[in-house]
């Protein structure tokens, strides 16, 4: 093989492999070699096929195989004699046509980690923003659970359905020309009034209804809606009103603690205390990283691959489109989101550099993930697909070095981060949980291109505050950064988790103003390659992909 460079540029590279006819026919020899004993052919006995005949039955398809095996063989020979580090998946491609007993010339583009210069770590400040979880929290969290668990008591003969009732209705749903139409009609629905769960319009139009009464209600779809014969159009509901029940008070006591399984109430607000203090405990690990990776970032400053950048920008603009969707004007959200996409790229770059130097910090101080640690990730990984599915995904991951990437990311990302805690001086401060909240979603001292990053929030400063930003778009840049960064663009996505259920009985799918949600099935995981998790960038490649056929 002949390797000629033929670019040099930044992070990026260039480069001509020849790989001679004699190369390509000697491998064809050995295939042949080892495949003869297995062909049959009328006339030989088995395993007695002369080599000439299996060639000329086989030949083209071992061609190709040879030349195929011979790229994968000379790109890993590139990478490892040039000492290559490639950011994403090498680009390699056939020049010219090819056809067996010739040359073969082989284009390889690629773009390079660049050298992370060595980290400064000393000197980190932080301060830890503390809650308590007191006994107005937890007696909140009460009666909320309370109000959840409500019971219902029949209401009197003549009553008449007010806010806060449930009525529970049979209904036929039409279209504006009277015709019954697909998923409109059921028996049985119960509905608390004000619970705004119907379609706009639905509920307020039952009030003052009784048991017994009959009655045809007018409505619009929204604009929005998910099934698109009925978005936006008018229709009526023929209702036959079965029941109406009046909310039964919850006694916050033992009782109502042994009625969800548990000994006391004690023990019931032990238990939501504990819950309280896991969600607090997270917003101050989330305050204290945000201020973490901000310094980090302030601190060091090194060229980045375009390609990773890109394919992380894409990640998080896809998903941003995504949720305009779902805003109440999409043509003005995704204008608004146009305006800020500089600020969403330089949140991409900076999430891409995040990620390279949490990974150099990670490997300079010896932070891994154990194998014990890492056959935990991929079993609960695994659960989301059916049983008979679940031992392919582990087999898959076991053998995909980037898909197994992907599951650790999110491990290692917080095991650097616990170690930067453990070297920074922290300082500590009470706080509400309102205070806590504002300083995770405020943006002072933020620089374009800089961002919040808690779950749900994903803020570049902009010069005008937009109405209303994406939630839970991008997984909050800062929160993600992996063990290495993004390579989502070389990486299979999972079947993606079941949209949130809307709980409504058989057929009562067209009165919830959410979009129709497809019944939960059990995830399958994919024959050959499985679907590689989604949720944080995964590390870069050491070696050279997977096979790139030059067909």
């Amino acid at each position: 093989m002949q390797t000629v460079e033929t670019l040099n540029e930044g992070l990026k590279r260039a480069y001509t492999l020849k790989i001679t006819a004699k190369d390509i026919d000697s491998k064809v020899d050995a295939e042949v070699k080892r495949v003869a004993p297995q062909v049959r052919m009328p006339g030989f006995r088995p395993g007695k096929v002369p080599a000439n005949l299996v060639r000329k039955m086989h030949g083209e398809a071992l061609a190709q195989d040879a030349l195929n095996n011979s790229i994968q063989e000379g790109v890993q020979k590139l990478l490892v004699e040039h000492k290559l580090r490639p950011a994403m998946q090498p680009a390699v491609s056939l020049e010219g046509d090819y056809a067996p007993g010739k040359d073969a010339e082989i284009k390889i583009e690629l773009e390079v980690l660049p050298d992370v210069p060595t980290p400064s770590i000393e000197g980190l400040k932080l301060e830890r923003l503390t809650v308590p979880a007191d006994d107005a929290a937890v007696d909140e969290q009460l009666k909320q659970l309370a109000s959840n668990q409500k019971g219902w008591d029949d209401a009197p003969a003549k009553h008449k359905a007010a806010t806060g009732d449930q009525v529970t209705m049979d209904f036929v749903g039409k279209t504006a020309d009277g015709v019954a139409f697909e998923g409109g009609t059921g028996e049985g629905m119960a509905v608390e009034i004000g619970s705004g769960r119907l379609i706009p319009g639905f509920e307020d139009q039952i009030v003052g209804v009784k048991a017994g009464d009959e009655k045809t209600i007018n409505v619009t779809f929204p604009e929005d809606y998910g099934a698109k014969n009925l978005a936006g159009q008018p229709a009526t509901f023929d209702l036959k009103i079965t029941a109406v029940k009046t909310a039964g008070e919850t006694k916050i006591d033992d009782d109502f603690a042994k009625a969800l399984g548990l000994q006391d109430l004690e023990q019931l607000k032990g238990l939501l205390k504990g819950q309280i203090e896991q969600q607090l405990n997270g917003l101050t690990r989330t305050y204290m990283k945000r201020k973490l990776l901000d310094q980090l970032a302030a601190g060091h400053d090194f060229p980045v691959p375009p390609s990773m950048v890109d394919a992380e920008f894409q990640q998080i603009w896809h998903q941003l489109v995504h949720e305009t969707e779902h805003e109440e004007d999409p043509a003005a959200a995704l204008a608004e989101l146009e305006a800020e996409r500089d600020d969403y790229f330089k949140i991409a770059e900076r999430r891409v550099r995040l990620g390279l130097l949490l990974s150099e910090i990670g490997t300079a101080n010896g932070v891994e993930v154990n194998s014990q640690e890492m056959n935990r990730l991929i079993a609960q990984a695994a659960q989301q697909y059916g049983p008979e599915d679940r031992q392919r995904f582990i087999q898959y991951v076991q053998q995909e070095p980037m898909a197994a990437a992907q599951l650790r990311a999110p491990l290692f990302e917080d095991k650097v981060v616990d170690f930067l805690f453990d070297k920074a001086e922290i300082s500590e401060r009470e706080v509400t949980r309102e205070e806590l909240e504002a300083a995770i979603e405020s943006d002072e001292g933020f620089d374009t291109g800089t961002y919040t990053h808690d779950h749900d929030n994903h803020k570049p400063k902009a010069k005008k505050a937009a109405a209303k930003k994406p939630a839970k778009a991008e997984a909050a840049a800062d929160e993600a950064q992996a063990e290495e960064p993004a390579k989502k663009a070389a990486t299979k996505k999972a079947p993606s988790k079941a949209d949130k259920k809307v709980e409504t009985p058989a057929g009562a799918d067209d009165l919830v103003e959410a979009e129709p949600v497809k019944k939960a099935a059990t995830k399958k995981a994919p024959a050959a390659k499985a679907e590689a998790a989604e949720e944080a960038p995964a590390k870069p490649a050491k070696k050279a992909p997977a096979k790139k056929k030059a067909d």
